[in-house]
């Protein structure tokens, strides 16, 4: 496998597995659990094609942050001038956005549970919470902007099902603050709920 394109990896090994194995994502990295008693060189192979098979089953190939800035990079340059973000990463802590800007620092930060959705939703996102850095709010200005990626509206569709989703299985998404479209906050974060 290509390092430049391979996520993060840990191995668990697990006494419950015969001759099985699996490959999951778990807070931006590929979990991948082994039987315990495959010798190293069985289980280096079998690591390799469970890891293999995820990334071509879910096309997570910028799932690590490094990744998620390589994806950034190619999307400011292709619609949006080249805007660069002083960093974007993944957060566990965004619950109720997908994704928010800091306009004084120019970090982005993009909700982890977006990692199983389509890249053409994440890069929705991404395009998104870019435009922010030229334009704060979202003004007409801004959603010419965002809309310059031109699946910008069905990742907004898609985003709405999927947060129905994940509010109807018990994962709070929103508030009656985050109903409202979301400005630029009192620390200059813009953070967008959709």
């Amino acid at each position: 496998m290509d390092p430049n394109v391979t996520p993060e990896v840990e191995i668990r090994a697990s006494a419950r597995r015969r001759k099985t194995g699996v490959a999951f994502w778990e807070a931006g990295h590929v979990v991948v659990v082994v039987p315990e008693r495959m010798s190293r060189a069985a289980r280096d192979s079998f690591v390799e094609q469970l890891v293999r098979q995820l990334l071509q089953r879910t096309g997570r190939r910028h799932a690590s942050d490094a990744g998620l800035a390589a994806r950034a990079a190619v999307l400011a340059d292709q619609y949006l001038g080249g805007i660069r973000p002083s960093s974007i990463r993944w957060s566990t802590r965004q619950q109720r956005r997908w994704g928010s800007c800091s306009l004084h620092s120019r970090e982005i930060r993009i909700a982890s549970r977006l990692q199983t959705v389509p890249e053409w939703v994440l890069d929705g996102v991404i395009v998104h919470e870019l435009t922010h850095l030229l334009e704060a709010g979202h003004t007409a200005r801004f959603h010419e902007l965002a809309n310059s990626y031109p699946r910008q509206v069905d990742a907004h569709t898609y985003l709405d099902g999927f947060g129905h989703g994940l509010t109807t299985a018990g994962f709070p998404l929103s508030t009656e603050e985050d109903d409202v479209p979301a400005e630029v906050d009192g620390d200059g974060v813009a953070a967008c709920a959709w």
